[in-house]
């Protein structure tokens, strides 16, 4: 037997290593199968080209709980090792950069993930355990080896008895650490950790019901069989060319990844490239709908088959992390801060490449299938117009297939809204003045005034559209975008005709001077000469004051405090019409008040502005009227 001093002149890493990632203890079983799974591919791969003379056959990695004996066994049957490779790998090598590893993340370690980092992914087994056991025999023709530490530096090394090839690691686990001895919590963890590991994850056993036989007699039982519970998909979709996968396979691998959601995905993109980094994974666009406060944190990050985390900020570009999916990637440092990831060049590429990847398949789809993207807009649009807003490189590409929908369900692209809508609603300026409606119903009257003029008028009505054409106006100097309730029609299209008002200056000036009596501080009078049937009362929010308010409200917008603003509106009156002139004429001012009152009343009515108190005292004043 031989006994000596681990090769490290720090002689507390034990407690400093439990101390410095107690909070994720948990990633013991995820580095101590990561070992084991790393030991049977590179026996494959020296089986594969003849250097290893030994059959590779089906090996799996067993995880066994002695609950009674307060031990956890993780058994692979992959290259082991030599007792001299013992010396070397866990004795030395491991802790070859423990003292930069306590310099450098004495005060951080905890959130920096940095075991693996300098090969102390096995010694992570002392967060649990109070002495661990290694037994293992190596490929090659020479005896098994038995090492064991208590968690100090110490150690022991002798022969052992075991003769098949691999590894086995006995934990003995610790008083502070028994809930790893439940089945529950350990079949959680490999749940979490290894659920798409490449090499079969065997844990306990389960039932099978054996099929019938074709010729079994009526009275037949079915016999049923015990069988090992493989708890992982070695071979996940996203590790086989697109080429090998149908539709179904798709969407039976987001169901493995999302077995609570029940709706399928809207589609997919694979992701596989391996120049000038590696890289692959499948995105998910589900449903989303117009609300901006989705569940994020719903993408896993791997490495190389083992999941590392769900927190993809930095690595996938922030307007996708509201998808679902999978990306893998050995090129991702793990073991550095998040703000260092971010800063990291290939880091950088990788988000790029997702980003472009994402807008040649979307651009895809909507040449390709014109129609079905079509249908499927308004469950992806608060992503793409996020995108838009967030992203330069996907703003770019975006022209090509991003939609803006109209009142009447038909869909254009921006250029194709350029050329729709150029002879008809051009002002005298020359400027396209695009109309738009945030919500169908309570805009309808302007929609309405708007079409018996033969505009076109948009249906856009997410939470962030305030700042999306805000940007495209930015970068379209011959192009703006006007919500159809922000001033009368023959404002928001300014023509070279303009109406003449039957008032005289001074007979407007004293009618403006009678509304303003009755018209609360909040309704800004405006007197306009317009055709004689249209409405005598209009209520109009302005464009400006309005989106930049809305802006405000959802981030940005430039204008501190705006989103905190009262609402401020338009009241425009129609000069030619008999109500307006039936007001300046009215000498009883009781009776000019409630004229003011009903007219200004319906108006508050038609924006779905009246509520309340309000409504009730106008219902009953128009039952009045009708007596």
């Amino acid at each position: 037997m031989t006994t000596g001093k681990i090769n490290v002149s720090v002689e507390n890493i034990f407690p400093l290593i439990k101390k410095f990632l107690y909070s994720d203890h948990e990633i013991f079983l995820r580095e101590l199968i990561s070992n084991g799974t790393d030991a049977t591919l590179k026996l494959k791969h020296l089986t594969s080209i003849g250097e290893a003379k030994v059959e590779y056959g089906s090996p799996n990695i067993e995880i066994k709980i002695d609950k009674e004996g307060k031990k956890i066994h993780i058994i692979d049957q992959g290259l082991g090792m030599t007792a001299e490779e013992v010396e070397k790998y866990i004795n030395q090598v491991a802790f070859s950069g423990a003292e930069e590893f306590l310099d450098k993340y004495k005060d951080s370690a905890k959130d920096s993930g940095i075991i693996g980092h300098f090969g102390l992914g096995f010694y992570s087994a002392f967060m649990v355990a109070e002495k661990v056991e290694i037994i293992t025999k190596s490929y090659k023709d020479e005896p098994a080896a038995h090492w064991t530490c208590d968690g100090s530096p110490e150690f022991t090394l002798e022969p052992a008895d075991k003769t098949d090839r691999g590894t086995e690691i006995i934990l003995h686990i610790a008083e502070d650490s028994l809930e790893f001895l439940e089945n529950s919590k350990i079949s959680g963890l490999l749940s979490k950790y290894n659920k798409f590991m490449p090499i079969p994850i065997k844990f306990g056993t389960k039932k099978e019901t054996l099929p019938t036989p074709e010729d079994a007699p009526e009275d037949y039982v079915n016999e049923t069989v015990e069988i090992d519970n493989i708890v992982n998909n070695p071979n996940p979709a996203w590790t086989k060319q697109p080429t090998e996968l149908t539709d179904a396979d798709y969407k039976d691998f987001y169901r493995e990844m999302y077995p609570m959601q029940f709706e399928d995905p809207l589609f997919h993109i694979h992701l596989n490239v391996d120049y000038p980094f590696n890289l692959t994974g499948i995105l998910y666009f589900p449903k989303l709908g117009a609300d901006l406060q989705i569940q994020k944190d719903k993408i896993q990050l791997y490495q190389n088959q083992v999941y590392v985390t769900d927190n993809v900020e930095g690595i996938v570009p922030e307007f996708l992390m509201m998808l679902r999916g999978v990306v893998d990637s050995p090129d991702i440092p793990l073991n550095v801060s998040r703000s260092g990831l971010q800063a990291d060049g290939a880091v950088k590429k990788i988000s790029n490449y997702i980003t472009r990847k994402v807008a040649d398949k979307l651009k895809s789809l909507f040449t390709e299938n014109r129609e079905d993207f079509e249908s499927k807009w308004n469950d992806i649009k608060i992503v793409l117009e996020y995108g838009m807003l967030s992203e330069d490189k996907f703003y770019e590409k975006a022209g090509a297939f991003v939609l803006y929908p109209t009142v009447d369900n038909t869909y254009f692209t921006l250029e194709e809204i350029k050329e729709k809508l150029k002879d008809n609603q051009t002002d005298k300026d020359g400027k396209l003045v695009v109309l738009y409606a945030g919500n169908k119903e309570n805009q309808h009257s302007y929609i309405e005034t708007a079409k018996e003029k033969g505009y076109e008028v948009l249906l856009l009505d997410s939470p962030i559209i305030s700042h999306l054409i805000q940007k495209i106006e930015g970068d379209n100097k011959d192009i703006t975008f006007v919500r159809v309730d922000s001033d009368h029609i023959d404002n928001l299209i300014k023509k070279e005709e303009t109406s003449i008002s039957k008032l005289s200056d001074d007979e407007k000036e004293s009618l403006k001077t009678s509304l303003e009596t009755y018209i609360p501080k909040a309704y800004t009078v405006q007197l306009e000469a317009l055709d004689s049937n249209a409405s005598p009362f209009i209520i109009t929010q302005p464009e400006f004051m309005r989106r930049m308010k809305e802006m405000s409200q959802s981030g940005g917008g430039g204008m501190f405090g705006m989103g905190n603003m009262p609402e401020m509106y338009n009241l425009v009156v129609n000069t030619n019409s008999e109500l307006a002139t039936n007001i300046l004429n009215t000498q009883d001012k009781s009776a000019q008040e409630s004229l003011v009152k009903q007219a200004l009343d319906l108006a508050k009515l038609s924006q779905n502005l009246l509520k309340g108190e309000e409504l009730t005292a106008f219902v009953k004043r128009s039952f009045e009227l009708i007596k």
